[in-house]
């Protein structure tokens, strides 16, 4: 029993460090993506920015966990939420603007 309580707590601990993705504003090919490249990378950063805000919630199992055992986890996984979902915009923006340019 004291095996699988020690197990279930460090699953615990690991899981509450977990943060979400943040992406690159600009990428070193933006350039010479084609109109439906494009569209498929705003569709993952939009993908992104709905994990990072789907992260912030305090009812995820990971934020739980941070709150229970490590609570400076959870301030953590919020600011780095926050900056995964700002830059995740950004990036949208980004090639939303290099569509514009290439006329799509």
């Amino acid at each position: 029993m004291k095996k699988i309580l020690a197990i279930l707590s460090l699953f615990l601990i690991c899981t509450s460090c977990a943060t979400p993705t943040v992406v690159n504003v600009i990428g070193p090919n933006d350039n010479e993506l084609n109109c439906k490249e494009l569209s498929l990378e705003i569709t993952k950063a939009n993908q992104h920015a709905d994990e990072a805000q789907e992260a912030k919630k305090t009812g995820k199992p990971h934020n739980i966990g941070a709150i229970l055992f490590f609570l400076p986890g959870m301030v953590f996984t919020m600011e780095n939420a926050e900056e995964a979902s700002k830059a995740a915009k950004e990036r949208a923006q980004h090639l939303n603007k290099l569509k514009e340019k290439k006329d799509c």
